[in-house]
């Protein structure tokens, strides 16, 4: 590349940090290919974005990067935690080639459940699936640590790392230790709590450590019901005191939902004259944000929005090779596929999702325009234009605008300053003291 094609690079690639919004979110870094080369997040895109290309920035390794950047997308959304969430699901969706720390897995803790007979439950940084299965890695510690301490309520697993083997426990070979008489532990290994019973309680951990929460508080509930009927009210306020822990864990989440398993979001914007339609499309998987992507469609036989996102939906599916069951659209749609099922929501996270997804159209729609005035300045002078114009209901364009400050010292010295706007930019000369 060239010096010349290399400054033409930068310059660009500036014009699309200068349109970026300064809200929190996820930026992702192009190579020539269209490949994904670093996914990163920001409190401030902009403002962190736009880091990359300062001059003063001297570690070889962000040259490196920069140099390889030949476009820049990015994700808006509504808190700094949901970027790191959305951050965190990216790298793990697309393997990016410059997120060494988060690409291996390594830098954020995960929770094992262990092989053994007696499954132990903890937080660990070594990933190694013959010895257990993993959940996470979690980006965000505290989240993880709210987990563990719930199992651990719950069910109480055990905390020691002594090999307890079946035969061991029929001999009587282990006794009770300080976690069982503090009552953080039931004993399992001296047959004080039985196989079924703690494997059972392991399960119920493993739905919560896959985020189905939900559907657990609900079986909590209903098992609660059942013992209070049976009238065995020690063991019904004992499953009343579990369902309020889970209800309580409950924190919800634009980015990741617990409620949300594998759906496809679409939502449509159109711009001022109905000529174009902004289509945005998020995927979620397992309750994690993976894709969104915001499209322009250009209107070419006035279709309405329904027939134009009835049109999109299946092209972006299969672009990219969707099979959700699911898909979450702003209004009813007059024809259904067959592979899926459309679903409006009124309320909840899945509603959430739609105003995600809206609030990126808005966005792509506000930097498109702000890119065409950058390449057409009498275009932005004549959009204000009509916008003053229709505020203010006059009968032509206001190409000259000249606005007065009358002020007088006590009654003396009468003084008034004249400023004017032609093609809505101050006309400087025209400026008079009076």
């Amino acid at each position: 590349m060239t010096k010349e094609e290399n400054e033409k690079r930068i310059e660009r690639l500036k014009n699309i940090v200068l349109n970026m919004p300064e809200k929190p979110g996820s930026y992702q870094f192009y190579d020539a290919d269209h490949t994904i080369i670093y996914v990163g997040k920001a409190k401030r895109l902009k403002q962190r974005v736009s880091s990359y290309f300062h001059k003063e920035v001297d570690r070889f390794k962000t040259k490196v990067l920069v140099s390889k950047i030949e476009d820049i997308s990015y994700t808006v959304v509504n808190t700094e935690e949901d970027a790191l969430l959305l951050e965190n699901s990216l790298i793990k969706k697309y393997n990016p080639r410059y997120n060494v720390l988060l690409k291996d897995g390594k830098t954020y803790p995960s929770i094992c459940i262990t092989n053994e007979y007696l499954p132990r439950v903890f937080k660990t940084r070594q990933i190694n699936k013959r010895f257990g299965t993993f959940f996470g890695p979690y980006s965000h510690t505290g989240s993880m640590f709210a987990v563990l301490e719930l199992i651990h309520k719950l069910y109480k697993p055990r905390t020691c790392r002594m090999p307890i083997t079946k035969e061991g426990i029929e001999q009587g070979k282990y006794k009770p230790c300080l976690e069982y008489h503090i009552h953080n532990c039931k004993a399992p290994c001296c047959g004080k709590q039985s196989l079924e019973d703690y494997q059972a309680s392991i399960a119920q951990a493993r739905e919560i450590l896959k985020g189905n929460t939900r559907e657990l508080s609900q079986h909590v509930f209903e098992e609660m019901q059942q013992k209070a009927a049976e009238l065995k009210f020690e063991e019904a306020e004992e499953l009343k005191q579990k369902y309020m822990l889970i209800e309580s864990f409950c924190a919800k989440s634009e980015v990741v939902s617990h409620t949300i398993t594998d759906v496809d979001v679409f939502t449509i914007v159109d711009d001022e004259h109905n000529r174009t339609a902004f289509i945005n499309y998020i995927h979620v998987k397992n309750g994690s944000v993976n894709q969104s992507f915001t499209f322009e469609y250009k209107r070419k036989l006035d279709e309405t929005d329904r027939e134009l996102l009835l049109t999109a939906i299946p092209e972006i599916r299969e672009r990219f090779n969707s099979k959700a069951k699911e898909i979450i659209v702003p209004f009813d749609m007059e024809w259904q596929l067959n592979e899926a099922q459309f679903f409006v929501p009124q309320r909840g996270d899945k509603k959430h999702l739609l105003e995600l997804g809206e609030m990126n159209c808005k966005q792509y729609k506000f930097d498109r325009l702000k890119q065409a005035e950058k390449l057409n300045p009498e275009q932005k002078q004549t959009r204000l234009m009509k916008e003053l114009q229709q505020k203010l209901q006059l009968a032509k364009l206001p190409y000259q605008i000249e606005c007065f400050d009358n002020s007088n010292i006590s009654g003396t010295d009468a003084v008034a300053g004249c400023i004017v706007f032609k093609g809505m930019k101050p006309s400087k000369k025209d400026y008079r003291k009076y």
